[in-house]
């Protein structure tokens, strides 16, 4: 495995493992990996597994090829990375180790000293030279573990990231990344999504050109992949649309009712089934597929006045996890007095952005008329946005969309030939009924102005409250004339064949363009309805909702200026430039605030 010329793979397979921290399947095994650093002064990444002791040191000698390591850096103490530290500093007594003041804490507790005599402690920004190669060392406390740091080599521009990017599988399998990265990173690391996005943070402000984890590949190619993913997974954002079902069916008659549920979900435009049998399944996986798709439904029977035991293992996994953002339907069986429904969404009690569907399904020992009107209830519940989203079965005419514009917020959507833009607004209006017409206000300074004028047609998307922040970044903070919006997205269109956005929108409207209105430093497209499409009942973010729980508080404090009411940013100054124009967001003096 070539990493680069000065970093060398001494890692090692692992196929005689079947449960990886004895819960999780691991049917290709594992990799623990290991790297040296070549240069004046040799350093050692990480060690590996106990069992593989003389392996690894076998690698690390026919790597040094006579010469003496340096430093032993140990960036988690884990077991399967940190097993062979003594082992190595008796094979290596010169070598000094390299840690955290934490990590040498544990080291008493495993090996009976913390190499007082042999050691260097690190912390947030120290550094140390090999000679051409610097190490930079970024604490990673609580991924997962308190005493994590990772570490970049400022010459070769590596991130070694513990066991951040790391995946399920050994290196002599071939294997899709993202499913059994998924499944590692919600199984192990998923409780910690802030800490994960504190050192997504500080990474951002690295130049990673390749990324060396403990478990799994080395990544090399496509990097903002594999980082919009842990982004994802770390703020638990849905990642894929679609529906899982988690069941338990005692004697199959929940198991009945469940099947024909999964086929009203496809038969009314659910693009993903997921459907888990929780006594049978690999319960990683369907905890893993929980996080991943955007809707989940739980049907169980009650048992001994509680729920099925399977399925009370699964609700802990989510909620233990961190479970949120998703919208949960529940379906429950019992034969005298059901109360799984009442157990299940307790369980949830501290769950935070979670959202229960109207509808709960009752079956009494089987379904009948009454249950089987419920599933269908629930179903069109659920598929309520996917049906809109539909070409096939979407209601285009739908003039209810009208009724979600007010003072919002929303994302209008355009094209110049080339390619897709969008832009945040707050000035949609509905000016007649008869015909309706619609007027939109935008600033003559966007590039979303220009396009309109030339293309005569826009879509407005109606952002939901469950919009975030970063949306509000990527089609507000940056020009569409510079910066494609869309790009690595899966898009959706309508009739007109401009962009609907796929989330965080309840609905959206294309418009034609019939009157077009100068403003001085404005202009007001006034608009026929082409077509109208509801997609959920989520409330309309509004600009006050924006400001009160979705942009992030600006660090104002010892700091003397004015700060952007809009996205934050801060200017420092005595006195506002009258002409300013933010640099994020584009907007004028008059979105200015005095600090304090």
């Amino acid at each position: 495995m070539f990493i680069t010329d000065d970093i060398k793979y001494v890692g090692v397979n692992d196929h005689q493992v079947d449960l990886f921290e004895g819960q999780y399947v691991v049917p290709n095994g594992m990799s623990y990996n290991s790297y040296v650093i070549l240069d004046e002064k040799i350093a050692i990444m990480d060690t590996v597994d106990a069992g593989f002791t003389h392996q690894w040191l076998d690698n690390i000698q026919n790597v040094l090829a006579g010469r003496q390591p340096d430093y032993l850096v140990i960036q988690h103490m884990e077991m399967d990375h940190a097993a062979n530290i003594a082992n190595f500093m008796k094979a290596y007594p010169n070598t000094t180790v390299v840690s955290s003041a934490k990590a040498f804490n544990m080291m008493v507790g495993f090996f009976g000293t913390a190499f007082e005599d042999n050691r260097i402690v690190v912390g947030e920004g120290d550094t140390l030279s090999l000679g051409k190669h610097t190490l930079a060392f970024v604490t990673a406390p609580m991924v997962h573990w308190p005493e994590v740091i990772v570490t970049y080599d400022v010459y070769d521009k590596v991130l070694f990231a513990a066991d951040g990017f790391g995946k399920f599988g050994a290196l002599d399998v071939e294997e899709p990344w993202d499913d059994e990265a998924r499944r590692y990173f919600i199984g192990i690391v998923g409780k910690y999504g802030a800490q994960v996005q504190a050192l997504l943070k500080k990474a951002a402000t690295l130049d990673i050109q390749k990324i060396c984890p403990l478990h799994g590949p080395v990544l090399t190619e496509n990097l903002g992949h594999y980082l919009s993913l842990y982004n994802t997974w770390s703020s638990y954002a849905v990642e894929t649309d679609g529906i899982v079902i988690a069941y338990t069916s005692v004697y199959g008659n929940t198991k009945k009712a469940v099947e024909l549920f999964a086929e009203k979900l496809r038969n009314k435009g659910c693009p993903k089934v997921v459907v888990y049998d929780l006594a049978r399944c690999d319960m990683a996986q369907a905890i893993s597929d929980a996080f991943r798709y955007g809707k989940l439904v739980l049907a169980t029977t009650t048992y001994n006045a509680d729920i099925f035991p399977f399925m009370h293992t699964f609700i802990h996994g989510l909620t233990e996890r961190n479970f949120q953002n998703r919208t949960i339907g529940l379906i429950e069986n019992g034969s005298w007095a059901p109360m799984a429904a009442k157990v299940m969404k307790e369980m949830f009690a501290k769950s935070k952005n979670l959202k229960f569907t109207d509808t709960t399904v009752r079956i009494m020992s089987a379904l009948n008329e009454q249950s089987s009107q419920q599933l269908e209830t629930l179903a069109s519940e659920l598929c309520q946005d996917y049906i809109a989203y539909s070409d096939e079965m979407a209601n285009k005419n739908d003039l209810a969309a009208l009724h979600n514009i007010g003072y919002g917020l929303y994302v209008v959507t355009s094209n110049d030939g080339k390619r897709d833009n969008g832009l945040i607004v707050n000035t949609v209006s509905q000016i007649t009924d008869s015909p309706n017409r619609v007027a939109v206000t935008i600033n003559k300074a966007n590039y979303s102005h220009h396009v309109i004028q030339q293309t005569g047609k826009m879509n407005v998307n109606t952002l939901s409250v469950d919009a975030p922040f970063e949306l509000f970044q990527t089609y507000g903070f940056q020009s569409g004339r510079a910066v494609d919006k869309f790009a690595g997205q899966s898009v959706l269109r309508s009739d007109n064949g401009l962009v609907i956005l796929p989330r965080h929108i309840n609905s959206f409207m294309s418009l034609q363009v019939e009157q077009y209105v100068d403003l001085g430093s404005h202009g007001m497209f006034i608009c026929a309805v082409t077509e109208a499409r509801v997609i959920s009942h989520e409330e309309t973010m509004t600009y006050a909702y924006y400001h009160s729980h979705v942009k992030p508080q600006p660090e104002t404090e010892g700091k003397k200026g004015y700060v952007c009411k809009v996205c934050g940013w801060i200017y420092e100054g005595e006195e506002l430039p009258s002409d300013i124009v933010c640099p994020l967001c584009k907007h004028g003096a008059v979105d200015f605030e005095p600090i304090g």
